[in-house]
């Protein structure tokens, strides 16, 4: 297992700054309520169902265009976007952008990094 920087990413990890948001960000705004800071979990409903963080919004990848009219967010509004490690949600906040919402970042690491540095209590899996 890599070990963790001073940022909670992985040791070397190729941050893309104006496209991901760190989880440690990322729970600091939840914890804050920053300016309505907006969770969206892009994995599948099978998933959410062996990990979950409260107060996401689940709208599958593959969903995405089809249910972005839920997505009740203006171009500024601070999106975290999560998946299972972070490959999914890159794709999504990239989409996002491309809509409109400037906001949209993808949470490094996905959900299996949110277990390991911000909640242990959120359980770990493999696909």
């Amino acid at each position: 297992m890599r070990e963790l920087d001073a940022r909670g990413l992985p040791e070397g990890y190729p941050f893309q700054d104006g496209l991901e948001i760190s989880p440690r960000e990322a729970a600091a705004a939840l914890a804050a309520g920053r300016s309505g800071f907006l969770l969206i979990d892009c994995r599948e409903a099978f998933e959410l169902e062996l990990a979950s963080i409260v107060g996401a919004l689940h709208i599958p990848k593959g969903d995405t265009a089809a249910r972005l009219n839920e997505i009740d967010a203006d171009e500024d509004t601070p999106i975290g976007v999560i998946c299972h490690s972070g490959v999914r949600s890159l794709h999504v906040a990239a989409y996002l952008q491309e809509q409109g919402l400037g906001g949209a970042r993808s949470i490094v690491g996905g959900i299996d990094l949110w277990s390991r540095d911000i909640d242990p209590g959120v359980p770990r899996y493999t696909k």
